[in-house]
């Protein structure tokens, strides 16, 4: 049977799928494999899964020379070199639609627990601070912003950002997006308007990102595009950190050109920085989007049912370089 590389373990229903069709190995431990062991693992391996944390490029591809297909465990797959997997014939999948739901509704547990300040609330009650003031209750604690009724700003109006659309719907808000292209049928279904970006960023009370990162994207919330949303906006990312300039965002923060920001994702993944991290105004979450059992579940069978279409001669479901077909037909 071919073999697979796994560089982390995922959940055991795809394992068991692809144990059926490969010879697997699993990189067991929890920290992230050293770029060094990934190099040798990858020596005899037909297959790699990967997560969005490891770096897939022309080194790992020159160390890998059975190499045919990359599965990455993300939708996103900016971590692959897939311009290069695809000059050699290498195929690359992600896996999309099965956490849209997922990621959609922890945007709205970003959006709505920065509006609403909760985890400042939270620690209020939990640090014994409500006790020791003996105020039950007080008309100017913890003042937030509204959400019901207002305007919300999507960045990116893929399957992610419509699904946001979705349950602003829910809350009464307009939608105004801003992608590359206009997406009339969404735009009928949701009521959404078209905005160029900076109209958008002017206009919203929420700005919500889900664009993919790219040359164009990169840093694409800057210090001249902050200063252009409201005072009570709130910014949530959930696309990739570099999207945002930090240290602009801290500036924005600080300085109060924008109410609050709620952050899954960041510039480095694992990160640290001790002056946003210090900031009341900023809601964080480790990279937690698909954090579901059914979200990750789905992923796995999903990358299991690529790599196995693949090994049987079909083009996997969820393709990206679909012009590799051209180069290479699928199959070890």
């Amino acid at each position: 049977m071919p073999r697979v590389f796994i560089t982390r373990r995922i959940p055991e229903n795809g394992i068991k799928l692809l144990r059926k069709h490969f010879e697997v190995e699993v990189w067991e431990e929890e920290r992230e494999i050293p770029r060094e062991v990934l190099l040798e693992k990858v020596k005899g391996a037909d297959a790699l899964v990967t997560m969005l944390s490891e770096r897939i490029d022309r080194e790992v591809f020159d160390s890998a020379p059975k190499l045919r297909i990359v599965a990455n465990y993300a939708v996103g797959y900016d971590n692959i070199d897939v311009e290069e997997a695809t000059k050699r014939g290498i195929y690359v999948t992600n896996t999309p639609d099965v956490l849209t739901d997922a990621t959609a509704d922890f945007a709205w547990t970003l959006l709505l627990a920065t509006a609403r300040r909760l985890v400042e609330a939270d620690n209020f009650v939990r640090s014994g601070e409500w006790k020791r003031r003996g105020i039950a209750w007080h008309p100017r604690w913890f003042l937030g912003q509204d959400v019901y009724g207002k305007t919300i700003g999507i960045v990116g109006f893929g399957r992610i950002g419509q699904a946001v659309a979705r349950r602003a719907k829910g809350f009464g808000m307009k939608i105004l997006y801003n992608a590359r292209s206009r997406k009339p049928e969404a735009e009928k279904e949701l009521g959404a308007e078209f905005r160029p970006l900076d109209e958008l960023l002017k206009e919203s009370d929420f700005v919500v990102l889900a664009v993919p990162l790219t040359k164009e994207t990169y840093h694409m919330i800057n210090e001249e595009r902050l200063k252009l949303m409201k005072p009570n906006a709130i910014l949530v990312n959930i696309a990739r950190g570099k999207v945002v300039d930090t240290e602009a965002l801290v500036k924005a923060l600080k300085e109060g050109w924008i109410a609050g920001a709620g952050l899954d994702v960041f510039e480095e993944e694992p990160y640290y920085h001790e002056e946003l991290f210090k900031l009341k105004n900023v809601l964080l979450a480790p990279h937690i989007g698909s954090a579901t059992f059914g979200a990750r579940e789905g992923m796995a069978e999903l990358v299991a049912k690529n790599l196995i279409a693949f090994k049987n001669g079909e083009v996997p479901p969820t393709l990206v370089n679909g012009e590799v077909v051209n180069i290479r037909k699928p199959g070890f």
